[in-house]
Order: structure tokens, then sequence, then C-alpha cells
């Protein structure tokens, strides 16, 4: 991904001011660090459990009931239901399970808690699969939520932050190994270390294909489908990719970290590791009104469509294209295509001239080499599939989704491998290649040589990657020509066909089932949602 490239995360060594930081850093949506910015911070110290902060905190907060995550899947903490389960839990039980952490750490093994003889859920390994997630200090959307707003006086907000409205302080602690799943939050994030020491691994928005998201529709809408402690690519291929546009952060005590809204990221957390966290809006979504998420929706959905459509032609190599010009080079340096020429136009002319008549021909002769060479690959494509002999028949089947024809002109879907794949489609790949001047003159002369050849090249031979490639090379070159010209070629490039109206429909019909299978691919890699594509091809 090109853009990946330039969405690099800074580091700061002092903390930037509030005008500073909307204009400079949050306004590019780019993660950002802040060494050391958090160490005048009462908590910086009063909560240290290598100074007495374990005491402090038990005998702040200890009467304080939080919920808790409890998970089977430890050290590995998932963010969808199905995973973990939330339970409630006394704060001065999970402080005295940290206390009993260090002891062991130590060397010490102090007899279990009381509290541990009495809940079974603190019993064996329970306490490693215990982590205190988004535990709120202050919350403006659900104030009975708060469990620990006592907490507050011990944290300043920082100084670039005091222009924004906060959705929410959060507490993050855990008493042993802990990894969070691949997920992104949907509000903007600073995350504080104050304690402990914390890992963070970050995906841009535009890597989710990669992550394959859940569902949109489900529970854990914001979380990856991919376990990428241990990642089935049989299942998940293009998760091989994920490390490839991640970017990590270690983060000590006192450094801050800016996590821009829809930004995926793993964190891993080392024992005893307290953290807090700031979420508050960005100003796209607070200034999106409601009236206007379907028509923001449909421009959003149509330009991730136009991307996949542009990655889908440039997945063709370019080596892959190099060689189809190479081979046209070959023949027309041994002379083959000089051989093919003579026989090609006569085989040509008796079938489809015969119905023009009079009509002004562009000699073949005047064409350049390499565009003769196009020229009779063309032909020789509709006529290795089409009998011409039986051309009324062909002429009746005018389907946009007959992209490929046999020998007695009926459709047949086994002649084309993928009808969305440039390098397994042959007059994709042909007309690829062609800069604007050639296709050009290629086509005119095809329509003023060969008319009923390339009315079945358009209705019968033109897949959906076919008709996109051609209204492309269409585009390229009406922006090289008169708007004269311009009308001259369309009127020519029609008037070949017996019914002009439809060739369009074969060609925009074709583009339209190219921008399906674009979309379908949009919907599966950014919002985990599929359905049945054999509907594509069959129209």
């Amino acid at each position: 991904m090109e853009e990946t490239e330039q969405l690099q995360i800074e580091s700061f060594q002092q903390l930037p001011s509030p005008s500073i930081f909307a204009s400079q850093i949050e306004s590019k949506n780019v993660p950002a660090v802040f060494r050391g910015s958090i160490k005048d911070w009462e908590a910086f110290t009063r909560w240290n459990p290598a100074n007495g902060g374990l005491d402090y905190l038990q005998e702040r907060a200890g009467s304080s009931t939080v919920e808790a995550m409890l998970s089977r899947s430890a050290p590995v903490f998932y963010g969808d239901l199905r995973s973990h389960e939330r339970v409630p839990l006394p704060f001065s039980t999970f402080i005295g399970l940290c206390k009993q952490r260090m002891a062991n750490a130590e060397g010490h093994e102090p007899a279990p808690s009381d509290a541990q003889e009495q809940d079974p859920l603190l019993s064996g390994d329970a306490p490693k699969q215990i982590y205190l997630a988004q535990v709120p200090i202050m919350n403006t959307e659900d104030q009975e939520r708060v469990q620990l707003e006592i907490l507050r006086e011990d944290i300043q907000m920082p100084a670039f932050l005091e222009t924004k409205e906060l959705a929410s302080i959060n507490l993050w602690m855990n008493s042993a190994l802990s990894r969070s799943s691949t997920h992104y939050d949907p509000h903007h994030n600073v995350l504080c270390i104050v304690a402990g020491c914390k890992q963070v691994v970050l995906w841009p928005s535009s890597a989710s294909p990669s992550l394959y998201p859940m569902p949109i529709y489900g529970e854990a809408s914001n979380h990856s489908s991919v376990a990428l402690e241990n990642p089935d690519f049989s299942l998940y291929p293009r998760a091989e990719c994920s490390i490839k546009y991640s970017q990590k952060v270690i983060l000590h005590a006192g450094d801050a970290l800016f996590i821009p809204e829809g930004w995926f990221h793993q964190v891993d957390s080392s024992d005893l590791t307290i953290a807090v966290n700031f979420w508050w809006r960005s100003n796209i979504m607070s200034g999106m009104l409601e009236h206007m998420d379907g028509y923001y929706l449909r421009r959003i959905l149509r330009r991730l469509t136009d991307k996949e459509m542009n990655h889908i032609l440039q997945k063709a190599s370019s080596s892959g294209m190099e060689k189809q010009k190479m081979h046209t080079h070959k023949l027309l340096s041994n002379g083959e295509a000089d051989h093919n020429h003579r026989d090609l136009v006569q085989a040509c002319e008796q079938n489809d001239l015969q119905e023009k008549g009079q009509q002004q021909r562009v000699s073949l002769h005047v064409l350049e080499p390499y565009a003769l060479q196009v020229l009779h690959e063309l032909v020789s494509l509709v006529h290795d599939r089409v009998n011409l002999i039986d051309q009324s028949q062909l002429v009746e089947s005018t389907s946009a989704n007959d992209s490929a024809v046999n020998m007695k002109g009926q459709y047949d879907k086994t002649a084309t491998t993928n009808l969305f794949v440039l390098e397994d489609d042959p007059v994709a790949k042909i007309l690829w290649t062609l800069d604007p001047y050639t296709i050009q003159n290629v086509l005119l002369a095809m329509a003023h040589n060969f008319p009923r050849t390339l009315e079945a090249l358009i209705l019968h031979l033109l897949s959906p990657v076919g008709a996109e490639v051609l209204t492309r090379k269409f585009d390229e070159m009406d922006q090289q020509i008169t708007e004269e010209n311009r009308n001259k070629f369309y009127e020519v490039f029609y008037g070949a066909f017996d019914d002009q109206f439809a060739a369009m429909d074969a060609i925009l019909n074709g583009k339209e089932s190219f921008a399906l299978k674009a979309f379908h691919n949009v919907l599966d890699k950014y919002l985990g949602v599929t359905f049945d594509v054999r509907k594509l091809s069959t129209g």
C-alpha cells in the first residue's frame, strides 16, 4: 500500500500546544508518541508498584467494585463477547492478586488471601486470566458506569487536550503478561503508561483487508478475525501481508501514545502494567450530521470501489504485460505477422466487407507494424471462437455477459478462466498494452474493414474486465484528441454495429459487472460481508 509508507509514526520529546496538536498531528490522523510526557502526574509516583503504589491504590479505591475481563484464552484477551465475560470484582481483590504476583517474582510464596479462597474465579490459573480493561474513571455518556472516579485527582489531562471534550477516561491494569486482540476504536485515543511497559503494533485503516475485520453487523465489528499470534493463512491468506503494513511502538512508564480513530492496534503488556487512556470524538465524527449518513456511506463505498477496481487491474504484473509486447515484437521480427496478415485479410474481406459494399475503407497497409499485429491478434481471437458462416446466429445473441462464444456461436462459460482477472483474459491483455493512438487506429480499422468481427468482439468476447479496460482506454483517448475527432471516432465505431445501442449496453453492462465484483471485494475486505458471487458472472 503506497499510502502506508507516508503514515509514519512520529516521536516527540516535548508536548505540543493544543493548536499545534490539532493542526499538525491530530489532523493528519497518524499516531504520535510523546516521550516522558506524564512524569509530572501524581499517579506516576503514587501508583508505582515498586514504591508501594499497590498499597496506595488499595487504600484509595479498594472499596470500589470494578468490572473485570475474565478470559480462558489468556494471555490473549479477545474483544468478542464469545471469548470472555465481564465479572464484578472488588478492586481490593485485584490489588491483592497484583501483590501476590510481585511476591512470587521476588521469590516469596505468600498464602492465598481470604478473597481467593472464597471466590472460585480467583483459584488456579484464574488470576492470570483477569484483566482490568477500560474501567471508567470518567464517562460523559454513562456516568453510572464510572467505577474509579476517586482516582481522577491523581491524573492530569495532557495540556494538548485542554480544548477537547472528552468522552471518557479509563484505567487499564494487568497483573500478568497480557495481549489485546487487534482492534480499532471509534474515538481518538491518548494512551498513557503510568507503570510497566506496553508494546503497541499499529495498522492504518487502509490495511484492514489484511486484518479481516469482523462483519460490520457483528457484536465485535471493530476487531480483527485473525489471531495474529497464530494466524491460519489458509483461512486468511491476506493476513500474510499484515506485518508489512504494521508499525511497532514500545512505551515505557511516563510515555503517551496518540492512536487516531480507525487505526487497528494490538497491545502487549508486561507484568503489572498500569495505564490510563483518554477518548474523545474526532472533528469528522463530531461534525457529521445524521441526515447525511446515507450520502457519506455511498460516497465512501464508491471511492473504495474505484480504488479496488484500480487494484484489480494493477495486480496484472508489468512483466506479464511486457511478455505480451515481446511476443508481438518477436512475430514482427520474423515476418510471421505479415504472413498472418495476408491470410487474415483474405479470410475477413469476403465475410465482413460484402455487407458494407461501397463503404470507404481504412487501408490496413498504412497501419504501423505493431498496430497491425494487434489487429491480427484481436481478429484471430474472434475467428477462433466464432463460426463466421453462421453469422446470423451470432448476431442474435447480444447478452453483455456473453464474454466467450464457442465455434457454434453459443456462450461457453469455460472459454474464459476468470471474467474479472486481466491476465486471464486475452482480449483485455491486448487492450491493456495499447496507447490511445494505437487503440484508436486499431478499432477504426476494424470498424471499416471487419465490422462483423468487431461486433462479435464487443458483443461476445468482451468480459467485464475487458469492458473496464476498453472504457479506460476510451477515456485516455478522449483526453488526447479534439472534440471533433472524438465525435468522428465514436460515430465510426458504433456505426459498425447493426444495433449501436446493443454495443453500448454490452460495454456498459460489462463495466458495471466489473464494478460489482470490486464492490463485493470491498464489502468483504473492509466490512466482512459476503454474498453469492455466482450471480456476478450470470448477470
